[in-house]
């Protein structure tokens, strides 16, 4: 198979928080927005962990019963982060999900954040290619 770029795959339309928001406002961004996950960045932009609806669980679960949230989005992302690099390819971003369970990467350049993949988009790609 031809080198396939993920380029135009990268969806750069995304929530992003700041490590400081309140797990329940962050939380309610997600929900908001429909998204599954939001990358958490610092104010020079540089990505310090990912939140995913999962990461808010055991607070909104722990807020049912006590009607008390607690901790910011950096108490409860995840710091280790998989992710793309812009330049990588259809097949290995295809090879990534086989290997993680993310439905979403984070894709980046020089460090800085570019956008979002989802695995979804790769297997409509590797179909339509197909």
């Amino acid at each position: 198979m031809t080198r396939v770029p993920i380029t135009p795959l990268i969806r750069t339309q995304y929530l992003t928080l700041a490590p400081e928001t309140p797990i329940r406002r962050a939380t309610a961004l997600l929900v908001e927005s429909r998204e599954a996950v939001a990358p958490v960045l610092h104010d020079d932009g540089q990505m310090v962990g990912l939140l995913t609806q999962k990461d808010c669980f055991r607070s909104a679960l722990h807020a049912s019963y006590y009607r008390e949230w607690t901790g910011n989005v950096s108490d409860h992302m995840s710091r280790t982060v998989v992710f793309a690099d812009a330049n990588d390819d259809l097949i290995k971003l295809a090879e990534m999900f086989l290997a993680y369970p993310h439905r979403i990467l984070p894709v980046c350049d020089a460090e800085q954040l570019v956008g979002l993949v989802h695995r979804s988009d790769i297997l409509t790609e590797l179909v339509r290619l197909g």
